[in-house]
């Protein structure tokens, strides 16, 4: 049984909530495969508590949240890099 996922962009308000910019557009780089995806195109898993993103080219996780009535853990430990674009001014 394969579970279903969300793209990226079902995370987008939670990433705008920690991050205070859209993260949508941002891109990150798998820290296993070398991937490199808009964010919008990750594979999100949402169970319970905790949220995990994974590499649509290699599974690997990229991003975990887990979210407590007091505060959010956010784990971005198998990005090798997340490049968020600059705001036009």
């Amino acid at each position: 049984m394969s579970l279903t996922y969300l793209d990226g962009n079902a995370i987008g308000g939670l990433l705008w909530e920690v991050f205070g910019v859209e993260m949508t557009v941002a891109t990150g780089v798998c820290g296993g495969c070398g991937a490199s995806r808009p964010v919008a195109e990750l594979h999100v898993y949402v169970r319970a508590a905790g949220t995990v993103v994974r590499c649509p080219s290699c599974d690997t996780v990229l991003m975990t949240v887990v979210e407590a009535p007091d505060r959010r853990w956010v784990g971005l430990a198998g990005l090798a890099r997340l490049e968020v674009p600059r705001e036009e001014r």
